[in-house]
């Protein structure tokens, strides 16, 4: 069904027509991100996803590590490859509420991040930090949790300025898998 010059539906090409065929465009595909963007301005206003994921399988909720105060798993909408969160079992919102043996958890599974994502990743740096409150940025407020992110020389490009748009080269279950047989036993 091609169109031809002078056809009133000119602009029309069968979509099968298209597929694979080579034009000046680059084509980002991001089917992962639907998810996130059918959610809504509030994703998770009523069920908290960092409480519910320790509850299912560690693929089915990217999780990575499994401690005894506190967990690490792969963030759902990352920055980068990679992006890893480190939070406690416990639904609290702050820092300053968590426990002496909390804080030493999330801190050693942290540094464990690094080095594995070092090591996998062969990243020259990293982002760490928590967003604690709504006004603050956090996505999830109610539960704590620290952002682990891979950074590259060579990782910034013109999509997150222009764009407002990541490319992630690897699929989630993927740097899971790979993050999780690194990890330290």
């Amino acid at each position: 069904m091609t169109a031809t010059p002078g056809d009133s539906d000119a602009a029309l090409v069968a979509a099968s027509e298209l597929a694979g065929v080579p034009d000046e465009f680059q084509r980002l595909w991001t089917p992962h991100r639907m998810a996130y963007i059918q959610a809504g301005p509030e994703p998770m206003a009523d069920d908290c996803p960092f409480c519910a994921a320790p509850h299912k399988s560690d693929e089915d909720a990217l999780i990575v590590h499994r401690g005894t105060h506190a967990y690490v798993l792969l963030n759902l909408f990352p920055y980068n490859s990679g992006h890893l969160l480190v939070c406690p079992y416990r639904h609290i919102p702050t820092y300053d509420e968590a426990s002496d043996a909390e804080v030493a958890e999330i801190g050693a599974l942290t540094q464990t991040a690094m080095r594995v994502l070092r090591v996998t990743s062969r990243c020259d740096g990293f982002n760490i930090g928590m967003n604690q409150g709504a006004v603050a940025g956090a996505g999830v407020a109610g539960h704590l949790h620290q952002h682990v992110v891979p950074r590259w020389a060579t990782d910034a490009n013109f999509f997150p300025i222009i764009a407002k748009t990541k490319a992630l080269p690897q699929l989630l279950g993927d740097v899971r898998t790979t993050l999780a047989d690194a990890w330290p036993r």
